[in-house]
């Protein structure tokens, strides 16, 4: 998995469309844990993203809860963002969807809807549904069958609500850690609005290839995050390592070619959770970010 980011680049891949600088088939998302650390309220953050030239941004739920307990109007910040050229195109909430507890399970419905109504009335699409409660080490192997039919359910609610749950892959889980788990789940779900959430960094700590990208179509990948790497293990490597894109020896050239060849025009979600950034002006940072992003996009197209 580990190709150089110094690989040459090529012409551009047939049948994609000639785009500005730094886009490619794409278009640039800036999930809000890479300036978390700067601690700002949800309308700052919105005007950071806008300022420094994303077209998207992909807030957490808890940031969301946050500035509504401030006295904020999520009505009016969704008015906001389409007015500075946004749209909120994912968010990251917890809640216990997949777990086998009958009565915990039922509780993180519940906790989807909340979570799926406040993203709603922001103007969002879509929320992540990664394996929360499932997840730690020790618990014990879910049947994915069982586990599909729950995501079956997830979705009838986010279709309800308006808001799509992403089945999340999280390579350091211990369920739904590799992308054929999650594409298992996925597409045994049945379900019309079924898609996954996947991300550079988990797909590396979970072992999954690349090459397995070529089994799915772009469309069932609405967001993808993006992210790089220094030279450390899968089975070291811990979330705060992640590092700005084509900083590292992540092969994000070779992922990015590759989802463009799966027909994948979603939006590229910058998520990073480094201690150096979050000490920096997040508006330098975020900006960074974003000509970090647009330099591994025109490498790869």
């Amino acid at each position: 998995m580990r190709l150089s980011l110094e690989e040459p680049a090529t012409l551009p891949l047939p049948g994609l469309p000639t785009l500005p600088e730094g886009r490619g088939p794409w278009k640039f998302c800036l999930n809000t844990s890479t300036i978390r650390g700067q601690k700002l309220p949800l309308d700052q953050i919105v005007e950071i993203a806008a300022a420094a030239g994303y077209d998207a941004i992909e807030p957490w739920i808890d940031e969301i809860e946050a500035f509504e307990a401030a006295g904020g109007d999520l009505g009016v910040l969704r008015e906001k963002i389409h007015d500075l050229g946004l749209s909120v195109e994912g968010a990251i909430g917890f809640f216990e969807w997949i777990v086998d507890d009958d009565t915990r399970r039922a509780a993180g419905l519940e906790r989807a809807r909340a979570d799926m109504e406040r993203v709603r009335r922001l103007g969002g699409k879509r929320i992540a549904a990664p394996p929360w409660g499932a997840h730690e080490p020790g618990t014990p192997p879910l049947d994915l069958r069982a586990a599909a039919e729950r995501y079956a359910a997830l979705c009838d609610i986010g279709e309800r609500a308006g808001v799509a749950p992403l089945c999340e892959v999280w390579g350091f889980s211990a369920n739904l850690s590799t992308l054929a788990e999650g594409a298992f789940v996925a597409a045994h779900s049945g379900h019309p609005e079924a898609c996954l959430l996947l991300d550079s960094y988990h797909l590396y700590k979970g072992g999954s290839p690349i090459e397995g990208l070529r089994f799915l179509h772009g469309d069932k990948l609405p967001l993808f995050h993006v992210n790089d790497w220094p030279q450390i293990s899968p089975d070291k490597i811990v979330d705060a390592d992640r590092i700005w894109p084509g900083d590292g020896v992540a092969p994000l050239v070779s992922l990015l070619r590759t989802l463009a060849e799966i027909g994948f025009g979603g939006y590229l979600s910058l998520e990073l959770f480094h201690p150096d950034y979050w000490a920096m002006d997040p508006a330098v940072a975020a900006r960074l970010g974003r000509e970090k992003l647009a330099a591994v996009t025109d490498a790869a197209l």
